[in-house]
């Protein structure tokens, strides 16, 4: 991976799109100061240079019922360790688990997870998440509230 060369116009459509939901090329240009075509023509030059990935629509989680998050440290055994891999493949099969880092430290993933509630993390904990081979230890921090939470990159 490499990075590409941004410039103030760049950042300045980026800033936009990440901020604005839906917003279109006519407007970004129109509030920088570019027009529709060239601002167009740079958001597909980024796009194409894998600049920006996506444009999701963002849920409020608790709006559609996922009112429980959590964050799981799991720690490997050793043999575990050695296939990384496949701890990651197999997390990635379970919608519940909204993102996966692999971490230094003590422990090996940091998971993110949502579910409806308490029960429910508990049954995806039992009959998923510590089914996986080669885990040693999970230990799960239950969020109280949400103080920030941002997609938006600080370019």
């Amino acid at each position: 991976m490499h990075s590409v060369t941004l410039d103030q116009t760049d950042r300045k459509i980026l800033n936009l799109m990440q901020s604005v939901p839906g917003i279109n090329a006519t407007t970004i240009g129109e509030r920088i100061g570019l027009s529709q075509s060239a601002c167009w023509r740079r958001i597909q030059r980024m796009r194409d240079e894998g600049v920006i990935r996506d444009q999701p629509v963002v849920l409020d989680r608790e709006k559609v019922g996922l009112t429980t998050m959590v964050f799981a440290h799991v720690k490997l055994t050793s043999h575990g360790r050695s296939n990384l891999s496949k701890f990651a493949d197999d997390v990635k099969k379970y919608p519940e688990v909204m993102d996966c880092y692999v971490v230094l430290g003590s422990v090996d993933f940091l998971l993110r997870i949502v579910t409806e509630d308490i029960k429910a993390y508990e049954q995806f904990f039992f009959e998923k998440l510590s089914q996986l081979a080669g885990i040693q230890e999970v230990t799960s921090s239950i969020v109280l509230s949400d103080i920030k939470h941002t997609t938006a990159l600080p370019i």
